[in-house]
């Protein structure tokens, strides 16, 4: 494992030299500067995972340090170091992003756990997030630069991508950590029973109330609240959510009094919020308040080079739980899980691999192992004639896998889309409305005017 590296900022040189020795000694790859701009200047030609700077320093000081720092590189840690004066100062870094800060004189031990202490945190978000693609280093580094606000967040991506994982990930980096992570699935439940579910009843208060019960604002409190799915919520609840995020404050269902609750709200959807504003099916000020900070999520088939480290940790983990001496997958099994379009991203692909390693009669997976959907693809029509399998086939999920990987081809283009299918345009987007599929958010419109809108 590559050494971890470390930027110490202090205009005392003594300062600097003491830092250095501990923390080489450590086994720390340490890069010394004298000054903020200096420190700007090595971050600029080298990737840091922490900065220990000083607070007060002669020129630009700790906290705009902090924050050019934190442009150049979002997923950058840092700690500062303060007399005791400056305790009001270093609380304010805190609040725009800082980790921690030590108060001068510090000892070694109490250095050294407050590092390692960090460290560990982003150590943490490795494990929790499987990847080897550029968009989700990108996404790694959005999660630890909105951990750190109180803001709530929205979640955008396709089902399946993982966006709870991405709402656990923001939770544990943040400072509600040691707090409770509470999540609901606003379209699993009953609209009638959810505001219960989420704001909590008092006893009597409808049929089968036979209690007091608290909702998910109270048990969340100081920890985080993740509504998946919130497209889903009927226009009455978006009102009573939207009176809870603004006011911090819930009144449980048959209740006369209200109460204050300090959650933050992570929210996800799969769907185009934007759009149901613009056709009144999702309120404005609700879309407003719950986008403060945004995560998009990219779907599985536009970050391939996860496709094989995802496999190898799957295999593991399902190997390990069911207890199988399954070693991997044979070559063409897993060139034809690479290549394959993943229309429904990390959870089909983990559902395929548990569904394999228990049907798998060898120590390797092979083709015929995997789900029809998925051998589909490798298999080609024989002399122009497609081969139905004995255990039939589900055509509209052929007809949607195939516009899908069309359209992801041409960039989401109907007129080349249809070219490749041997569709004619309307045909073609008569099928994308049937099927409901749109452009990713991010992406650009088409030049083509009949490109998706």
């Amino acid at each position: 494992m590559a050494r971890k590296s470390i930027l110490v900022v202090d205009d005392e040189k003594s300062q600097r030299e003491i830092l250095e020795m501990i923390l080489s000694g450590e086994g720390y790859d340490v890069t010394t500067a004298s000054s903020g701009e200096a420190a700007i200047k090595f971050a600029k030609e080298k990737r840091f995972d922490l900065a220990l700077t000083d607070l007060k320093m002669t020129g630009m000081d700790g906290i705009e340090l902090l924050q050019h720092l934190l442009v150049l590189d979002s997923s950058i840690i840092v700690i500062l170091l303060t007399a005791h004066g400056s305790i009001d100062s270093a609380k304010e870094a805190l609040r725009r992003g800082a980790f921690d800060y030590l108060e001068k004189p510090y000892d070694k031990t109490a250095l050294l756990e407050t590092i390692n202490r960090a460290l560990q945190r982003l150590d943490a978000l490795d494990t929790e997030i499987i990847s080897a693609s550029p968009k989700m280093e990108s996404v790694k580094r959005m999660i630890l630069k909105v951990a750190r606000s109180n803001s709530t967040v929205l979640i955008r991506g396709e089902s399946g991508t993982g966006k709870e994982l991405i709402a656990r990930a923001i939770h544990n980096q943040s400072p509600r950590a040691q707090d409770m992570f509470q999540a609901v699935n606003c379209a699993a439940i009953n609209e009638n029973l959810l505001e219960s579910e989420l704001f909590g009843h008092e006893k009597g208060s409808f049929t089968g109330a036979h209690a007091e019960k608290k909702g998910l604002f109270e048990i969340a409190d100081r920890g985080t609240l993740f509504l998946d799915e919130i497209a889903e919520l009927d226009v009455a609840m978006q009102a009573k959510l939207l009176r809870a995020l603004q006011e911090r404050k819930i009144r449980r269902v048959g209740g006369t009094h209200e109460i204050s609750v300090d959650v933050r709200v992570i929210a996800a959807t799969n769907r185009d919020l934007r759009a149901m504003v613009a056709d009144g099916r999702f309120r404005d000020d609700l879309y407003y308040r719950i986008n403060v900070l945004s995560v998009d999520v990219p779907p599985l088939r536009e970050r391939r080079e996860d496709i094989p480290v995802l496999i190898d940790y799957f295999v593991k983990k399902h190997t390990r739980n069911t207890s199988r001496l399954v070693r991997g997958l044979t070559p063409e099994t897993r060139k034809l899980m690479i290549d394959y379009s993943w229309p429904g991203n990390v959870r089909q692909l983990e559902s395929a691999i548990e569904r394999a390693i228990l049907l798998c009669e060898g120590d390797q997976i092979t083709i015929d192992d995997l789900p029809l959907e998925v051998r589909q693809e490798s298999r080609p029509v024989a002399e122009g004639a497609f081969k139905l399998p004995p255990e039939g086939i589900s055509f509209e999920d052929v007809e949607r896998d195939l516009i899908m990987q069309a359209m992801a081809q041409t960039d989401y283009n109907i007129t080349k889309s249809a070219k490749l299918l041997g569709l004619t345009f309307r045909t073609l987007q008569y099928r994308l409305e049937k099927f409901g599929i749109k452009r990713p958010e991010g992406k650009k419109e088409a030049q083509d005017e009949q490109g998706i809108k």
